[in-house]
């Protein structure tokens, strides 16, 4: 089960403001402003840093041609009163409106949260099942699937979320059972971890051949606490943990994510906000290793916003993606933007 951390300024490491005046400080041409994307990972929320409708539609008309996107759990809007179980069923029902306005067209063509991935504690084992039907009801054209992060390491001084959560949970036999329920309804499973815990999700994927499996973030690849300064030495375990994670066929990967603090690429902290070329260098090595093990037809591109709007704006970040994919067919670019987001989640366009 989720336990909150409850420390303000752990919250504020991981829920932050963005500096608009910073990321400004970087602008581009749009590179190939015709290619349709799918943005299949983004989050919405109002606790302190704001981050709701009008936020996600000023950026993904920022330039790019995105079609539609993808909501991502991350605890906003749970009900605040009844059976505590059933709380996150908030969130869906929240999404759902947002997602409403998108396709009323009033606001333009862009299908805002087509598909929806929220939270039910799979740590329920079968009792989760009533949860998961409950989520489905909320929204049945647009719930899609069920995000439960695992992020633990030795290290405790590497936080990525406000919540602690226990060592091997996608072993535990409970949390199992829950994930067994998933199929029933149709629902994928998505996952934040971190890199030396890839061969626990392997294992997941190997018991649950038939259920749809998205890695976050590229696996989570550390960079800071006691993983800082040692690149060569994380690339090539995080390397062969993706290697073997690509062989499960029911898995796909995000490519994105790899702005966020705990890569240790510390772009936040230059005077200036990165250009495309700079995240494209940085990342290359990272999104050759994820397409060559699992394909174009299982990996997307992501923005993984507004976290990522921390380290750079969605017109800088959705031009190092199209930098990245130029050596591909276009039959291959058109899984990594659009083809690959629109099969995992049943999207509609």
């Amino acid at each position: 089960m989720n336990v909150k951390i409850g420390e303000t300024e752990t919250e504020k490491t991981i829920l932050f403001d963005t500096n608009d005046a910073w990321l400004n400080t970087t602008r581009e041409e749009i590179i190939d402003p015709a290619m349709p994307i799918i943005d299949p990972h983004h989050h919405l929320w109002d606790r302190g840093a704001r981050y709701l409708f009008h936020d996600v539609l000023a950026d993904i008309t920022s330039g790019h041609n995105v079609k539609a996107t993808v909501y991502l759990q991350c605890d906003s809007m749970y009900r605040a009163g009844g059976d505590p179980e059933f709380a996150p069923i908030g969130e869906t029902e929240f999404v759902n409106g947002i997602a409403a306005m998108g396709a009323s067209g009033t606001y333009g063509d862009q299908l805002i949260c087509a598909g929806i991935v929220g939270f039910a504690n799979l740590t329920l084992g079968a009792r989760v099942a009533s949860v998961l039907e409950a989520h489905v009801h909320a929204s049945p054209e647009r719930f899609k699937g069920v995000r439960y992060c695992a992020v633990w390491d030795t290290d405790k001084s590497i936080k990525s979320t406000p919540f602690d959560y226990p060592k091997s949970l996608l072993l535990d036999k409970t949390f199992r059972e829950g994930f067994a329920c998933l199929n029933r309804f149709g629902l994928s499973y998505e996952t934040l971890i971190y890199h030396p815990q890839i061969t626990e999700l392997v294992d997941l994927a190997r018991a649950f051949p038939d259920t749809p499996i998205v890695l976050n973030h590229i696996g989570g690849r550390l960079g800071i606490g006691v993983y800082a300064g040692k690149e060569a030495e994380v690339f090539k375990v995080w390397k062969r943990n993706i290697e073997e994670l690509g062989k499960c066929p029911n898995v796909s990967v995000k490519l994105g994510g790899m702005g966020m603090h705990i890569s240790g690429f510390d772009f936040e902290k230059q005077p200036k906000a990165p250009s495309s070329d700079t995240l494209a260098k940085a990342w290359k090595p990272y999104v050759e290793t994820c397409v060559e093990a699992f394909g174009t037809k299982r990996a997307m591109f992501e923005s993984n916003f507004p976290v990522d709007k921390r380290y750079y704006s969605y017109p800088v970040l959705w031009n190092a993606f199209k930098k990245l994919a130029k050596s591909y067919s276009a039959d291959e670019k058109a899984d990594l933007f659009y083809n690959t987001a629109r099969r995992v989640y049943r999207l509609p366009v």
